[in-house]
């Protein structure tokens, strides 16, 4: 039997129905709560995001089930290059709807669109712990670059302020220190 064609079209402002529909979707499958998108959207976060000049997001269907999205930005590489590039901020395709090409066409539209506003590199950030996401864009093409690391501004300053400023006193870390000490014996104690 014959796969049948994905159709991908880019979503436009006043048109984000079936956007909207696959991104509540996405979000509830990752384990956030309907409340959490709920209040996304009241917010109208996808609204806005889908209003600026740098955003463009494209949805695909099969038969004219929407099955999969896809939102990207442009913009530089850094900030002392002036080098655009096109960045792939969501790629998703609905569990039973992937392995058909939704994801391949979604990805032409975007380097079309890299093309189109002559972006020469097309960035995905993949979550290192995401195994198929990594070997998917591996196998596109797509090389590792940076390992990206983040951190709280709060514990930042911490970290930078060393041990004598961190804010935990002696007297905290002597007692931390004893009380493992005592789940140390206890723990020797009963495994006799």
């Amino acid at each position: 039997m014959a796969r049948s064609a994905v159709q991908v079209t880019r979503v436009t402002s006043g048109d984000e129905e079936s956007f909207i529909a696959l991104w509540r979707t996405s979000k509830l499958a990752e384990g956030h709560s309907d409340d959490q998108v709920e209040r996304a959207l009241r917010d109208g976060r996808l609204t806005r995001a889908c209003a600026r000049s740098d955003v463009r997001a494209y949805t695909a269907s099969i038969d004219g089930e929407p099955v999969g999205f896809t939102v990207v930005m442009s913009g530089p590489v850094s900030a002392l290059q002036e080098t655009p590039a096109v960045w792939v901020d969501v790629l998703w395709v609905k569990p039973g709807r992937r392995q058909r090409g939704v994801a391949g066409a979604l990805l032409k539209a975007v380097a079309a669109y890299a093309e189109h506003i002559g972006a020469p590199e097309i960035v995905s950030c993949v979550p290192s712990s995401s195994r198929d996401a990594n070997r998917f864009f591996a196998r596109l093409g797509f090389a590792s670059v940076v390992t990206e690391r983040t951190t709280s501004p709060a514990a930042l300053r911490r970290r930078l302020a060393g041990p004598a400023l961190s804010g935990v006193s002696d007297a905290v870390r002597l007692r931390r220190s004893l009380r493992a000490r005592a789940r140390g014996r206890s723990a020797l104690s009963t495994a006799d």
